[in-house]
């Protein structure tokens, strides 16, 4: 979600982007993907043609003045060894006075330790985040920015409400939106006015296998 969002503030005709959303098994799977994410295929290439076509499509479009951005997304899953050495490569693409492509890594905190396993890749990452946790007052905006985007400007959790969602989830989006959609379902289904703690202590527990 992070990605695509960050990938739709890139101006597309300034920006050509390439996202490899799903993992590749091998080198040649991956400057594949590339290459089609680029607007073409290369079923039919071999490695040395591969490469060559990347980098022709990359010089083109920084002669045209367009930014290269290759995204991998859920990285940490990549295994071949010699994909991290086709991404070195990839990042040594510049000119005197200029890089002609950014490469972006996404995925899992897993993706840490496989980078230092490839130290020449690892020196070459210039910048760095790691997405945390939300705290407790930070889930309750928010929970109550997504109602709103929704068109709902009441609060429908009970502020004991949303301090067990944040307890439950540990800040984490993904757990927050799973319990919050099934609270809204349920309490629809119900026809409740709003989420109460009660009601939110049933549903953890039901989600928990604590309860029938």
């Amino acid at each position: 979600m992070m990605t695509r969002a960050l990938l739709h503030e890139l101006d597309p005709d300034k920006t050509e982007i390439a996202l490899l959303s799903n993992p590749c098994r091998s080198a040649e799977e991956f400057l594949r993907e590339v290459l089609y994410q680029l607007g073409e295929d290369g079923a039919d290439m071999d490695r040395a043609r591969l490469v060559h076509r990347i980098h022709e499509i990359i010089y083109e479009a920084y002669s045209h003045g367009r930014e290269n951005v290759v995204v991998d997304d859920e990285a940490q899953l990549l295994e071949d060894e010699e994909i991290f050495e086709e991404i070195r490569l990839l990042l040594n693409l510049q000119l005197d006075d200029a890089f002609l492509i950014t490469l972006l890594l996404v995925g899992q905190p897993q993706l840490v330790e496989r980078m230092r396993k490839h130290p020449a890749l690892d020196q070459r990452i210039a910048t760095r985040g790691f997405l945390r946790p939300f705290d407790e007052p930070t889930t309750a905006d928010y929970v109550g920015h997504r109602l709103r985007t929704a068109g709902q400007d009441e609060p429908l959790f009970s502020p004991e409400a949303l301090r067990l969602v944040f307890e439950y989830s540990n800040g984490i989006p993904r757990k927050i939106n799973n319990i919050c959609d099934i609270a809204l379902v349920i309490g629809f289904s119900r026809e409740l006015e709003d989420i109460d703690s009660d009601w939110m202590t049933r549903l953890i527990q039901a989600e928990r296998g604590d309860s029938a």
